[in-house]
Parts: structure tokens; C-alpha cells; sequence
């Protein structure tokens, strides 16, 4: 039962990084459904550095750095020239899920060593919960350091109100003399930084290799986690055990032996997601107070 534990907590570690970022890029009023392929790129980078240079640490910058150029990209079209948010953010998964691909040819087949394990002194010692909370790798402190920044950042300080404002009423922050576009460049780069560790993490410390498409739909759960969370920093964590263990119950059922056809556990994550995005989109009022006013619209500066 505590390997179980274990696996569904580091299994949830890259939708944390993943949720956190979007929801940040989503509460300034920007929509980007990229994150799978931000993810893809920001493992296939992190892979790929490591193999050349031998430093797992230097795949976790070169990860980072992947996933915000990617979403730069998504940037300059959707911020600077306006196009549909939903169909940039498409093909930017497709965009990366090609690239990435195509830059992982030569590594397929390939094994590095991920991160090590850093055991916090004293608190390590502890039963059970030692284990379990206080040896991980650097990237699984790091996941939930970030949320809680992030947490912070929105709802204690000036700059968090200002994107918040954006996000809600880009008319009347732009009225007020804030700058909507660059708030917004911020959070979709800053978002695509914490998709890149993401999927840093699976080539890293999951599976020690890359495969192509490893990413598995984890950036579309990443996406309806935010949603699932009701854009509340707070309830990214729950939410991204409840999933992690949704995925790992196909890995469990499997190993096991249950009569349920593979391919149905194979699905589990999938049908979670699809579930709680019905339940959540009949209550349209709760989905109104909750979500940014602006998600998804297009802002002209000229207006």
C-alpha cells in the first residue's frame, strides 16, 4: 500500500506543474490548450541535454526553457496577432507533438539518470510519512513550492490583483493604465516554464527514456484540472492526486490481474476527465462566478 501511495504522489507531480502554470495563464484571460504540446517539448529537451551533457539538473533548465519558448510561440499569435485562442492552442499541440518527435529521433532507445532522491534530515525519519512526503526528488518539492507561490502571488500581492484584473476585465485594467497584452505574455510564458518541467519530469524521474507522445494526455487532464479546481490554486493539489490515482489504478488493475479489459483501464484517466467536465458544465452558474470573465477573448490594443 505505501509503494501505491508513493507512485500515485509522483505520478501526480507533472499535473501540478502543468495545472499550475495554465491556471496562472488562465486567470489573465488567455486560453491555451498547448499544454500537451509544451509538455512534449519540454521532456524531449530536458532528455535530450541530459544524454548530451550528463547533468539531470541542466535537462530541468533545458525543459523549463522549452516549454516557455513554446508557449512564446503561442504568444506572438495570440497576443500579438489576435487569432483564435482555442485554434492556436491546437495546433500548437500538434506543433509540438511533431517537433518533439522529430528532435527525439536520435534518443529513442536511450536511458538516462534522472534525478536523486533528497531526503529532508530528520523529517525523513519519521514512520511511514517519512517515506512517503520527505524523500523525493528536487522537482517534487519544487511542484508544490510552486503552487504555493503561486497561491500567494495571486491573492497577497499587487501584481496577482493586477493579472487577476486582466483576466476578469481586460477593458477596464487597460482603462486603469495597466498593460494588458505584456500581463498576459507573462503568464502564458510562465505557464509554459511550469508545462516544460512537467513534462521534464517523465524523461527524468518516471520513465528514464523517451518515447514519443510520452506525455500520454497528461496535458489535456492538466487542463481540465484547472477547470476541476474552479481556478482556485488550493484545490490543484487534490485534484492532481485524485487524477494521479485514477492513472495509476489502470497500472494497479493490470499488474493484478483484474478481469476488466485493458484497454478499459487504459481509458479510466480519460472517461475521470470527461466526467468531471459534465458535472462541472451543468452548473453553469458555478462555472460563471469561478472562471475568469475574459478566458478565451481577444484583446486589441487599439480598441
Amino acid at each position: 500500500m505505501e509503494a501505491l501511495i508513493l507512485t500515485i504522489l509522483l505520478t501526480s507531480v507533472p499535473l501540478i506543474f502543468a495545472a499550475t502554470g495554465e491556471l496562472v495563464a488562465e486567470r489573465s484571460g488567455v486560453l491555451n490548450l498547448g499544454v500537451e504540446g509544451m509538455m512534449l517539448m519540454g521532456a524531449v529537451s530536458a532528455f535530450a541535454a541530459t544524454s548530451v551533457l550528463g547533468s539531470p539538473y541542466v535537462g530541468v533548465f533545458a525543459g523549463a526553457v522549452a516549454g516557455a519558448v513554446t508557449a512564446v510561440v503561442f504568444a506572438l499569435f495570440a497576443l500579438g496577432l489576435a487569432t483564435n485562442q482555442v485554434a492556436t492552442g491546437l495546433a500548437l499541440t500538434i506543433f509540438g507533438s511533431g517537433l518533439s518527435g522529430l528532435v527525439g529521433a536520435p534518443f529513442v532507445g536511450r536511458t538516462v539518470d534522472g534525478l536523486p532522491v533528497f531526503a529532508i534530515p530528520f523529517l525523513a525519519d519519521i514512520p511511514v510519512l517519512g517515506n512517503l512526503l520527505f524523500k523525493h526528488d528536487i522537482m517534487a518539492y519544487m511542484s508544490v513550492a510552486f503552487l504555493v507561490i503561486v497561491a500567494l502571488f495571486l491573492n497577497r500581492t499587487r501584481a496577482g490583483l493586477v493579472l487577476r484584473a486582466v483576466g476578469n476585465n481586460h477593458d477596464s485594467a487597460h482603462a486603469l493604465g495597466y498593460p494588458v497584452l505584456l500581463v498576459r505574455f507573462y503568464a502564458v510564458s510562465f505557464g509554459g516554464m511550469m508545462a516544460g518541467l512537467g513534462g521534464a519530469y517523465l524523461p527524468l524521474v518516471l520513465t528514464p527514456h523517451w518515447s514519443e507522445g510520452m506525455t500520454a494526455g497528461r496535458g489535456w487532464i492538466a487542463l481540465a484540472l484547472v477547470v476541476f479546481a474552479s481556478w482556485i490554486p488550493s484545490r490543484i493539489l487534490a485534484g492532481a492526486l485524485l487524477f494521479g490515482g485514477i492513472t495509476i489504478m489502470q497500472l494497479a488493475g493490470q499488474a493484478r490481474g483484474w478481469t476488466i479489459p485493458s484497454q478499459m483501464l487504459s481509458m479510466m484517466p480519460y472517461i475521470a476527465t470527461i466526467l468531471v467536465l459534465v458535472i462541472i458544465a451543468r452548473n453553469r452558474r458555478f462555472a460563471l462566478i469561478n472562471s475568469p470573465a475574459c478566458l478565451g477573448r481577444i484583446y486589441m490594443q487599439n480598441k
